[in-house]
């Protein structure tokens, strides 16, 4: 067994390095940038089409955009700073603003043209009608007796 000596102020030292590093990064302006915003999104399935709602306050319909390529749907935006400019200084900014980017992959076969969007009390709410279900295939085959037999199979 090892006696290690113990010293106090070694931990006091090391204790106060982490407190300096966490005062650092909480008052950083380049920290808080670096922090994300990123809204609430919800997704629904139906009968017939996928519901997209996601929670934007706070933005204009003309700072939100949507894109869809490659079975991926992409909805950005960007939240503007609310801060005035009128020499009184904040007690506390909990809010976050900045831009955002959520993407969400899609199954194959849905058509781009067919996807619709509304924008409404700061909720804005995507529809994307699924695509249609290939049907399984019949596939005649003829026997070495000639008879035709029928083979099912899964949609390729």
């Amino acid at each position: 067994m090892t006696i290690v000596r113990w010293e106090p102020f070694r931990e006091l030292s090391s204790l106060q390095s982490e407190m300096n590093r966490l005062f650092n990064t909480a008052f950083d302006p380049s920290a808080a940038r670096a922090r994300r915003w990123a809204p609430a999104m919800d997704l629904l399935e139906t009968g017939e089409q996928f519901v997209l709602r996601a929670d934007l306050p706070g933005i204009d319909e003309s700072d939100v955009k949507i894109e869809l390529e490659d079975n991926v749907l992409t909805v950005s935006g960007e939240r503007k700073s609310e801060r005035e400019t009128d020499g009184e200084g904040f007690h506390r900014v909990e809010r976050q603003f900045g831009s955002f980017s959520r993407s969400l992959t899609l199954p194959r076969g849905v058509d781009p043209e067919a996807v619709s969007a509304a924008f409404d009390r700061g909720v804005l709410e995507v529809r994307i009608p699924k695509p249609e279900q290939r049907k399984p295939r019949r596939i005649e085959i003829s026997a070495s007796d000639g008879e035709p037999r029928t083979l099912e199979g899964a949609p390729a």
